[in-house]
């Protein structure tokens, strides 16, 4: 353990038993990591290494690989590599937790205690569940053991090219912009904002979507962080209590937790529509997921909490809208 007292912050290197000794949030005593923890203008701030680094308050917390590790990843989605799976041998824990490490100093998977963060990877492997499976009521295991089924949209009906986006987001020629990912991708302007952010050429090339397991993650992840428009909030930020809603927000029945995370990511295709399936079936898939990974359901709050039915959409679709 070193102390510099020169360059005007507290510098330590410690073990993450050390750590947890001594009293820092959620660390494994039994990780064999090495934590650094500077204070910085009065704030603690750490790095974990590859997985949280750059000196971030959430990376003084447990990281998500100290609570969620590769058999659990197998048992959320044990069928994905079945001979009737659209996407065998595509996904896998490596590429999640790599895509991870993107957002993990950035709080996701790494805000508030260990419960809450264990709650938020299962409400966004929820989303990816159900966005990406082929379950169904008599299908081995459950419809709920299905996720990660796909990696693209099998029968696209179009290319999802909108022109109204040519000067910003030309499409490409020959590109298809239909839905691909963990939680999928569609239209020429969200491949490229997502390719602008994660510095790929998704414009271009959407098929690098479906070609790389961890971009595909990272692009979900993108999305799950970040709002849809200035103003709104993230997935993200609704989920774990950062967001608080504004009187228009009450009034339209927007409140944090698992439902607005569905707004936010989905509008009207999902919400405010009533007691709809698309809906229950994510709701569905992050409860199920809940428990496998030992937490109860009933950690998913209320059903006004959970659901979205009721919800005014923040940003109702048009003719392109999907």
């Amino acid at each position: 353990m070193g102390v510099n007292f020169n360059t005007g912050f507290v510098f330590l290197m410690i073990t993450m038993a050390a750590a947890a000794a001594a009293g820092f949030s959620g660390v494994a005593a039994d990780s064999p990591k090495e934590i650094i923890v500077k204070t910085v203008k009065g704030q603690k701030v750490c790095d974990q290494g590859w997985e949280c680094k750059g000196l971030s308050k959430y990376c003084c917390n447990q990281t998500i690989s100290d609570f969620f590790q590769t058999y659990q990843f197998e048992t959320l989605f044990e069928n994905r590599n079945s001979p009737v799976s659209h996407a065998v041998g595509f996904w896998d824990y490596r590429s999640f937790i790599t895509a991870a490490a993107t957002y993990q100093p950035l709080g996701f998977g790494t805000t508030g205690g260990k419960t809450l963060q264990m709650k938020e990877v299962a409400a966004f492997l929820g989303h990816v569940g159900a966005k990406t499976s082929c379950g169904y009521g008599v299908a081995t295991g459950g419809p709920l053991a299905w996720g990660l089924c796909y990696k693209k949209e099998m029968s696209p009906s179009q290319d999802y090219c909108d022109e109204y986006y040519k000067y910003d987001y030309p499409c490409a020629p020959g590109a298809q912009y239909y839905g691909r990912g963990a939680i999928p991708i569609y239209w020429n302007y969200n491949y490229g904002a997502i390719g602008e952010a994660l510095k790929a050429d998704l414009l271009n090339h959407p098929e690098y979507i479906e070609q790389n397991a961890t971009l595909a993650f990272q692009a979900a992840m993108w999305r799950w962080m970040t709002p849809a428009k200035k103003g709104q909030p993230s997935a993200h930020d609704a989920f774990v209590g950062n967001w608080k809603p504004t009187k228009n927000d009450t009034l339209a029945k927007r409140v944090p937790g698992f439902g607005t995370t569905m707004n936010i990511l989905y509008s009207d295709s999902v919400c405010g529509q009533g007691d709809v399936d698309s809906m229950n079936v994510m709701i569905s898939h992050y409860q199920h997921y809940l428990d496998l990974m030992g937490l109860n359901r009933d950690d998913a709050g209320p059903h006004e909490v959970l659901n979205c039915a009721e919800q005014v959409p923040f940003n109702p679709s048009y003719k392109s809208s999907s």
